[in-house]
């Protein structure tokens, strides 16, 4: 009985690898990978640094300065470390960090995975997101947003994957969302697939959203270009401070392990 509990255990082993395959087999190539093992801070040959608080809070209401400084954006013991913090700092009260791969690393269809551990508490608001690289061009929500990750504070243990388009942004209708009670004390993968088809989201290669309107246009698919990528904490702002900020949580911190792209070629 012991070797057939084994073999049958074996057997939907396999088939979980097999279905892990599946998933990956449209991106077969590794383009990119930062691993974040070496330098003090991310290497500005792939990130910039979004420095100030941006207009109206980045367009979202949001409480925190972004700074490059290492008290806020570092690498350590191999980990990207964007911490938030609870601090009088150029006119706010809260600083943070947000670092971009626009105009370094830029892709159109591809795989994108980001292993990541998330900050808890009432007022946060990290994200793994990208962009629309016309977005200097067209502004959003023309150039379409990908949320790959979101995740607010006083909502433990949801992860939500959101697409913003002109025909739905903001509060947008098109949105997906997961239960990941240890998102703030594990590691999980955080994915995203791109074809000219769909564009679907993972949690540790569970699918559990997949966006593919029935109508293409610019209004419901601005995604005919490359995206950019966006690591960020935010502080308060329409969402994440929906339900206030708890000062005592302070400081904390979003850690990435790596972030790894696929592609066809």
């Amino acid at each position: 009985m012991r070797k057939i509990k084994m073999l049958i255990g074996l057997w939907f082993f396999f088939l979980l690898i097999q279905e892990v395959q599946a998933q990956s087999k449209d991106f077969p190539v590794l383009v990119w990978e930062e691993d974040f093992n070496s330098g003090k801070q991310p290497s500005k040959a792939f990130w910039n640094y979004e420095i100030g608080k941006g207009q109206n809070g980045w367009g979202n209401k949001e409480k925190q300065y972004y700074t490059g400084r290492p008290d806020n954006v570092r690498i350590e013991n191999g980990h990207l470390i964007i911490r938030a913090q609870k601090e009088a700092y150029m006119g706010s009260k809260y600083t943070s960090a947000r670092i971009t791969t626009q105009g370094k690393k830029e892709f159109k269809y591809a795989r994108v995975e980001v292993r990541a551990k998330l900050p808890g508490g009432k007022g946060l608001w990290p994200a793994i997101w990208m962009l629309g690289s016309n977005f200097k061009e067209v502004g959003w929500p023309a150039c379409g947003e990908i949320d790959i990750m979101e995740y607010v504070g006083f909502n433990p243990g949801v992860v939500h994957a959101t697409m913003h388009t002109p025909s739905s942004h903001g509060a947008s209708k098109n949105s997906k969302k997961i239960k990941i009670r240890d998102a703030e004390n594990a590691f999980h993968v955080y994915s995203m697939e791109k074809t000219d088809k769909e564009i679907k989201f993972y949690v540790d290669d569970q699918l559990f959203y997949t966006y593919s309107p029935k109508v293409k246009d610019s209004s419901t698919w601005p995604y005919e270009q490359n995206n950019f990528l966006i690591l960020n904490v935010a502080v308060g702002g329409n969402w994440g401070g929906k339900k206030g900020i708890d000062d005592r949580i302070f400081p904390q911190q979003m850690e990435v392990d790596y972030v790894r792209v696929y592609q066809k070629q």
